[in-house]
């Protein structure tokens, strides 16, 4: 199997649904919302994430976040963060606590 996936099953909302939830996933997810939930896709640039509790959103956390040495999270790993951004492409964008300077 390819260490790459893009975020894809049953739980994962079609792009209709997530565009048609655009309103309530800003409004249950600001800017500074701790979030948690599972890791559906994996690419070179980072993961997707479906949220807990937020069923027809993505998130992505994005490689440009991630400290120098780390690895991924693997597919099915639950992670934590916080909101940073509302993207144009109707993604949440995450910062992982895992991936936080100690000194933050």
């Amino acid at each position: 199997m390819d260490e790459y996936a893009w975020p894809a099953g049953p739980r994962v909302p079609a792009p209709d649904v997530v565009l048609g939830s655009w309103a309530a996933t800003v409004a249950a997810l600001p800017v500074g919302a701790r979030v948690t939930g599972e890791v559906v896709g994996r690419q070179p640039f980072g993961i997707f994430i479906l949220f807990d509790g937020v069923p027809n959103a993505i998130g992505l956390a994005e490689i440009t976040a991630m400290p120098p040495g780390m690895e991924l999270p693997a597919l099915g790993a639950h992670v934590a963060g916080e909101v940073f951004w509302h993207s144009h492409n109707l993604q949440v964008r995450i910062r992982l606590d895992d991936w936080k300077d100690p000194a933050e």
